[in-house]
């Protein structure tokens, strides 16, 4: 694997480490800004929102730029924007640096994905994009736990400084590594977004939402569902998320070999899968061992949806991966968005924490039927065909 693709992997890390790590040091920024732990959690929110707008309309807009410039630039937003929120005196200062970051976040990480399938023959793109993917699970996993500890003993700024650290890292080997590349598109503004209105294309960010929509339905609530129903005390928890980001981080690196020799398959199968464990979910949370294990699997399912999603819609975009692989981002954060919000809901209703699982696994379900007309209409031949203009050089990775 080439080294700038993992530069590449270095600067998906820090964006995962600055997503995530706000959620473990909520008490303190709220505590040192004034501000209710609520008011402090819209800053997960905010930074989501910010993912959601950013990462298509950035990359629509800087489409026609050259590559490794591109990627330059959205690293040096994002580090101002984390150093803005590193400095932040007032929660609307943090609040600004935050939704600065995730605008980059978006755009960089589809332009990073379709920069690293470029960067390796044909049948090793899904291993190349999974090793980008793989740096935001290695965050989760590592590096948002290393985030707190920090935040926690030398003050919720340094988590930011640590973030700042990392990305200048991989700022540095993109600036050194990645070589100069076409821009992501050449054409006008209007004509690259029309891609999003092909049917491939919104049957996959359809699929999308839904599937991780059903992870978050559950996932959110983790840490209340494994202590209140599975008896697990509140030191336990850190354990159980971690064995779903290990879970995470196998399910990106199988399912990158997968896709790359099944593209169609790989989709279904995922999320499949995902449904399926989540379903089980239901009734494994009750004991302690059942729920270790299906707490990895739910982890590696989810994992292993990303890079066949991820490779479809880049395959369906034509000459415009990039902005496809943005927007497909910009959908795993709008599922991260509803999936709390269904959640919540249910909780508010009294259905109980086990009744997460099968929600989950009911709206998963439903994009797993999307995912299959996708596949269906594909194989009936309405997709853009591998021969086509429209179809670039990405259109083999979605063809067995």
């Amino acid at each position: 694997m080439p080294i700038a693709v993992v530069a590449l992997a270095v600067c998906a890390f820090a964006i995962g480490l600055t997503e995530f790590v706000v959620a473990g040091l909520l008490p303190d920024i709220a505590g040192d800004l004034h501000v209710s732990i609520p008011t402090a959690g819209m800053l997960v929110s905010g930074y989501a929102f910010g993912v959601v707008v950013g990462a298509p309309v950035l990359t629509a807009l800087t489409g026609r730029t050259e590559r490794r410039r591109l990627l330059t630039g959205l690293m040096t937003l994002f580090l101002a924007g984390t150093a803005l929120s590193a400095l932040a005196s007032a929660y609307g200062m943090l609040m600004i640096g935050r939704v600065a970051a995730a605008l980059a976040h978006g755009a960089f990480m589809g332009v990073a994905m379709a920069t690293a399938a470029d960067l390796v023959a044909p049948g090793k793109r899904g291993r190349a994009v999974s090793l980008v993917a793989t740096g935001v699970t290695v965050a989760t996993v590592l590096g948002v736990p290393l985030g707190t500890l920090v935040g926690q003993h030398l003050g919720w700024r340094s988590a930011f400084w640590l973030v700042i650290l990392c990305a200048a890292i991989g700022l540095a080997g993109i600036m050194t590594l990645v070589p100069r590349a076409e821009p992501a598109a050449t054409g006008d503004i209007r004509g690259e977004l029309t891609v999003l209105r092909r049917p491939q294309v919104l049957l996959v960010l359809a699929a999308t939402v839904l599937g991780f929509g059903g992870v978050m339905t559950s996932y959110t609530y983790i840490a209340e569902m494994v202590t209140r129903v599975t008896g697990f005390g509140a030191g336990a928890v850190t354990w159980i998320t971690m064995l779903f980001g290990l879970g995470m981080f196998a399910g990106n690196l199988i399912s990158g070999r997968v896709t790359d020799r099944h593209p169609r398959a790989a989709v279904l199968t995922a999320v499949a899968a995902l449904a399926l464990v989540l379903a089980a979910f239901t009734v494994t949370v009750h004991d302690k061992t059942a729920t270790c294990v299906t707490v990895f699997l739910f982890g590696a399912a989810a994992g292993g949806t990303v890079i066949p999603m991820q490779m479809r819609i880049m395959a369906k975009a034509g000459d415009a991966p990039a902005l496809a692989s943005s927007a497909n981002v910009a959908a795993f954060n709008l599922a991260n968005t509803l999936g709390p919000l269904l959640g919540g809901a249910l909780i508010g209703s009294g259905a109980g924490y086990p009744a997460l699982n099968l929600a989950g696994a009911v709206v998963t379900a439903i994009g797993l039927g999307i995912a299959a007309l996708a596949v269906y209409l594909d194989r009936d031949g309405s997709s853009v065909r591998a021969d086509s203009p429209d179809a670039g050089h990405f259109a083999q990775a979605g063809a067995d």
